[in-house]
């Protein structure tokens, strides 16, 4: 017997109610894009069941007025869980007003709920549920800048963990390293970064979706992968993508994130300070022999249109290399080898420091280390013979006596390698009391504790 077409069709437009009456299914590790616009109904998603934890996390796509609410619950009795059944058990309201994201993490045997409350204002988000949580990346690294340059390093992934030699084969290893096979494929990261003067960057949600869609509309540069001088192993923290930032404003000052496929969370916010126009000391990076340096160096300018240079414009190999102490020793011979341009603190901090460690007193009041700079005269002779004498007078950021005694720790005794005393010579050649106060073996407790920050301050060379 066949239906009336009459009754088809009814049945047909009750199958397509129900249908949507229906959560959107959420799938595991796979990002969702949605608009509060055009939010199913009921406004709700339905996250998926596992015996693991799960994390669920939303993400503002761009800045909203905080009227737009979320709700998550693993209480599969509900359908669409609101503000009165919040319990901070079964049911929370996640807290967006820190960076425009958080995440929840919960216990969803049965699957669960998350649920929107539509707002005043409608705004873009985007939702991942991942059996991993969705941390923030770590900071961006900026190697140094000149008066119109930047070399910054994404943050690192795939560590490297080193090779030590074994019996019955201690062969050294070369100066020239070979770097194995990056990861395949690689995490991509892209860097975002404007000039601090714009505020309109920082007004943003720490999110990878706001910067991706609005940070050029508010004055700010995006660089991906594609955009970067390729991966570089710096150090045994991992693999970084490094950019050669050209085109940059002497003396201004720039706020930086980066964020990576496939997670919400971008970097907390890192700065930097360009140099003045008047220096001249140019980027050495990609060194094989020397990965950790990344920074100004005194040399002549590249030829032709290379802005830097690299293992291509360097003259030889200036190293050579030790035993089981290789990767302190090497590290410690960069840093002395290819000495660090850097510069003067702005005018307006005043000093009578003796040493470089002596906290220089700025027009507020508030105490500033001042960077372990030491003035070069124009034509000096380098410490590294190899290198030509640098035709300007320049400041050198002098290496930290940490980086020294690294060496000195790793390196067997029979090498005879030797650190200058804090109290007696060592800061005439190195930067002392930033890292370690400078006390006869003591660690830590020095004027900053680190060598550089993420607000661009660099006080002492440690490669």
């Amino acid at each position: 017997m066949l239906l009336p077409l009459s009754l088809l069709a009814l049945i047909q437009s009750f199958l397509s109610f129900v249908d949507a009456q229906q959560p959107q299914q959420l799938v595991l590790e796979q990002v969702v894009d949605v608009s509060t616009a055009s939010l199913p109904n009921p406004p709700t998603f339905r996250i998926p069941a596992s015996s693991d934890p799960l994390f669920v996390t939303v993400a503002l796509c761009a800045s909203s007025d905080n009227t737009n609410r979320f709700f998550v619950t693993n209480d599969t009795t509900q359908s669409d869980p609101g503000p009165s059944d919040v319990d901070a058990v079964n049911t929370v309201e996640l807290d967006l007003s820190d960076g425009g994201v958080a995440t929840r993490s919960s216990l969803f045997n049965n699957g669960g709920v998350l649920s929107v409350l539509k707002g005043s204002t409608p705004v873009e988000f985007q939702v991942l549920v991942s059996a991993s949580n969705s941390t923030a990346p770590d900071y961006p690294f900026l190697g140094d800048t000149t008066s119109n340059q930047a070399l910054i390093f994404s943050p690192p992934f795939a560590p490297v963990p080193p090779v030590d030699p074994t019996f019955p084969n201690y062969t050294l290893p070369p100066a020239n390293l070979t770097f194995p096979s990056p990861p395949s494929p690689p995490i991509n990261y892209t860097l975002v970064f404007a000039p601090t003067s714009s505020k309109n960057l920082s007004s943003l949600p720490r999110t990878s979706c706001a910067l991706k869609s609005t940070a050029v509309a508010n004055g700010a540069t995006l660089l991906p992968p594609a955009a970067s001088e390729g991966l570089w192993l710096r150090d045994a923290d991992g693999w970084r993508w490094q950019w050669l930032v050209n085109g940059l404003n002497p003396r201004t000052n720039y706020t930086l994130f980066a964020f990576r496929d496939g997670e919400l969370r971008s970097s907390p916010p890192a700065y930097f300070l360009t140099k003045s126009a008047a220096f001249n000391c140019p980027l050495v990076h990609s060194l094989p022999f020397c990965p950790t340096v990344g920074y100004a160096v005194p040399l002549a300018a590249p030829g032709g249109i290379t802005t830097a240079h690299t293992a291509a414009t360097i003259p030889g190999t200036p190293l050579v290399t030790c035993a089981d102490c290789q990767d302190a020793y090497r590290r410690w011979l960069c840093v002395v080898s290819f000495p660090r341009c850097g510069e003067s603190p702005n005018a307006t901090i005043t000093t009578t420091a003796t040493t470089s460690t002596t906290p220089a007193v700025a027009g507020g009041g508030a105490q500033v280390p001042l960077p372990a700079l030491q003035p070069v005269k124009a034509g000096a002779p380098q410490r590294n013979p190899v290198l030509p004498p640098f035709a300007s007078a320049y400041e050198a950021l002098l290496p930290c006596l940490e980086t020294c005694n690294a060496a000195d720790r790793a390196c067997p005794n029979f090498l005879g390698f030797k650190c200058p005393l804090p109290r007696f010579t060592a800061g005439e050649s190195y930067g002392v009391g930033y890292i370690d106060a400078g006390g006869g073996g003591v660690v830590g407790g020095g004027v900053t504790g680190v060598a550089q920050d993420v607000f661009g301050n660099v006080w002492c060379n440690r490669g």
